[in-house]
């Protein structure tokens, strides 16, 4: 492959600034955490988008971590960059800061890992260009989406061969806030 058909993180990083409004907020008073995921949504297609020249659809919300409250009021900043590539589709990595504007203190909000695909205007997967990688950010991202994908991988295949039938997890529900009749 020639070096066209790689791009650097930096080509397709996404960033999206919004102030928080009191239409955004929950019954708390916080700012809606769907109302947050609808925007992590958003900027993942704009990253994945860019980085692929395609369409791009959503095909798994890989991480959501909240980590902090937003409050009504504060400025919402969403980078995004793409971690991963694999044949046809991205790993969207996106972190959440809000500012309080008045004050200038910022805070971590949350992080956030999408698995978006390149689609083609029927509908087909397409291959998208590779990730060049240049710095040691771009090492540590790429590495951690791959030990991610495999953890799911073994997760899943652990959950499928499992017996949850088993009456050796009703011993073990004796350890958990459930009350079983059966």
């Amino acid at each position: 492959m020639s070096s066209s058909t790689f791009k650097s993180p930096e080509q397709s990083r996404v960033m999206l600034s919004i102030l928080m409004l009191p239409s955004n907020a929950n019954f708390s008073g916080k700012i809606h955490g769907g109302y947050v995921l609808s925007l992590i949504d958003q900027i993942a297609f704009a990253c994945a988008s860019k980085h692929s020249g395609h369409y791009c659809v959503t095909a798994s919300v890989d991480v959501v971590d909240f980590k902090a409250p937003i409050e009504v009021g504060e400025m919402l900043t969403l980078r995004a960059s793409v971690n991963y590539v694999g044949r046809s589709s991205m790993v969207v990595g996106i972190r959440v800061d809000s500012e309080n504007i008045q004050t200038g203190e910022s805070k971590h909000c949350n992080s956030s890992f999408l698995t978006m695909v390149a689609k083609d205007e029927n509908g087909n997967t397409v291959k998208v260009p590779g990730l060049k990688i240049t710095n040691e950010t771009h090492v540590r991202r790429f590495a951690r989406a791959i030990k991610r994908k495999q953890i799911k991988i073994k997760s899943a295949k652990e959950i499928a061969e499992a017996n949850f039938s088993d009456t050796k997890y009703l011993e073990e529900f004796k350890n958990y806030n459930v009350q079983v009749k059966l």
